[in-house]
C-alpha cells in the first residue's frame, strides 16, 4: 500500500537478503511480503501493539511484529533486516520507554506515521509500591532502576511505568488513539477502522467490568510478583503489588528482601508468589520456598507462546483474573 517506496541500495538489499526471513515474526500470513504489500503495512514493536493493529486494522492491514513469540521484548535488539523493514512500512506502532532499541530505530526511520502508545494514555510511576527498596539494592537510582544492565531497566521517562496494556481501561484509551491514527493515515478505510476500534473498546470495557466484579470481594489485596509489570492493573482495582523489580531474573533475592516478603505475606494474608512465562521462575520458587508460599503464573501478556494460558490478549487476561482471584481469596 505504501506509495512512498524508497529504493534500497544493492549492497543493503544483499545484506538484508543474506539475513533470511528469521528476523521477523509476521502477524499476517505472509512474512516475506510484510512492508511491501498492497495493504496498510504496520510494523508493531511487540505483541500488545501488534494485537491492537490487527484488531483495529482487520483485513486492511498487514501487521509485522519486531518481537518474536517467546522473545523477552525488553531485550530485543533490532536487526538490519528489521531496520530495512521499518523504512518500507506505512506506519510504526510502539510504546516508547519499553524497548530502547525500537525507540531508536523508529526515531531514526523515515516512516511517515509513527504512533507512540505512551502518548495516548496517562503513564504513572509505581516504583515506590513495587519493591524499589533503595536500602537493599544499592545500585538503584531514584526511580527504582539498577545501573547494572540486566535487561529489565525499562521504566519510561521520569520513572513512569509503561505496562499500560495490563489495565483494560488504559489499553482502551490507547486503542482509540491508534484507531484515529489509522483513520488519518489510511482514510480510504477510515469507516472500518472506526467500527473495529469501537468493537475492541467495547470488549476491553467488558474485561474491565469482569476484573472489577471478580476482585471486589476478596480476602486480601496484596500480591507478590517477580516482575513489576502490574502497577497499572493494581492501581485500577485497588490492589497492592509487591514486586522484586530491579533484581536480575536469574539472581537470588537478598535475605533481607525474603524476610520482608515473609513479613508482608504473614501480615497481609498473601498465599502466592507470581512469576511470568517469558523469564526464569527461579526467583519466584526461591521466595515461595523460603516464605512457605505457593507459586503461580501472572502473565504480563508481552507475547503469546505455547506456554501461554490462552491464544490472545483477552484469554490470557481472563486467566490472569482467575489466578488473582485464587491468590487473593476472591469470592
Amino acid at each position: 500500500m505504501n506509495v512512498r517506496r524508497r529504493h534500497i541500495s544493492a549492497a543493503a538489499l544483499a545484506a538484508v537478503t543474506a539475513l533470511g526471513l528469521g528476523g521477523l515474526t509476521a502477524c499476517s500470513s505472509d512474512s516475506s511480503a510484510a512492508g511491501n504489500t498492497d495493504k496498510f503495512d504496520v510494523v508493531a514493536s511487540f505483541y500488545p501493539m501488534a494485537f491492537l493493529a490487527e484488531q483495529i486494522g482487520g483485513e486492511h492491514v498487514n501487521v509485522t511484529s519486531l518481537t518474536q513469540p517467546g522473545q523477552e521484548p525488553h531485550d530485543l535488539e533490532i536487526s538490519a533486516k528489521q531496520t530495512a523493514q521499518l523504512q518500507d512500512s506505512d506506519a510504526a506502532l510502539y510504546l516508547k520507554g519499553l524497548q530502547p532499541t525500537v525507540d531508536e530505530a523508529i526515531g531514526q526511520s523515515e516512516v511517515k506515521t509513527k504512533i507512540d502508545a505512551a502518548t495516548l494514555t496517562s503513564l504513572e510511576s509505581h516504583a515506590a509500591e513495587s519493591g524499589g527498596h533503595e536500602d537493599e539494592h544499592a545500585h538503584e537510582d531514584e526511580h527504582g532502576h539498577e545501573d547494572e544492565g540486566h535487561g529489565h531497566d525499562h521504566e519510561h521517562e521520569e520513572g513512569q511505568d509503561p505496562h499500560v496494556w495490563l489495565d483494560p481501561v488504559k489499553y482502551a484509551e490507547v486503542a482509540e488513539g491508534v484507531g484515529k491514527a489509522f483513520e488519518k493515515a489510511d482514510p480510504d478505510h477510515a469507516a472500518d477502522y472506526k467500527k473495529n476500534t469501537a468493537a475492541l473498546v467495547g470488549k476491553l470495557n467488558a474485561l474491565d467490568e469482569k476484573f472489577e466484579t471478580g476482585l471486589a470481594d476478596r480476602r486480601t489485596g496484596v500480591f507478590i510478583t517477580t516482575h513489576a509489570a502490574f502497577g497499572h492493573l493494581a492501581e485500577r482495582y485497588g490492589l497492592t503489588e509487591e514486586a522484586i523489580s530491579g533484581l536480575d531474573p536469574e539472581s537470588e533475592p537478598s535475605g533481607a528482601r525474603v524476610k520482608e516478603l515473609q513479613q508482608t505475606a504473614k501480615a497481609d494474608g498473601v498465599t502466592t508468589v507470581f512469576y511470568e512465562t517469558l523469564v526464569s521462575d527461579r526467583t519466584a520458587k526461591t521466595l515461595a520456598a523460603d516464605a512457605g508460599l505457593r507459586t503461580d503464573v501472572l502473565d504480563p501478556v508481552e507475547g503469546i507462546t505455547d506456554d501461554s494460558r490462552g491464544d490472545d490478549y483477552f484469554q490470557v487476561m481472563e486467566a490472569n483474573l482467575a489466578a488473582l482471584q485464587k491468590a487473593l481469596g476472591a469470592k
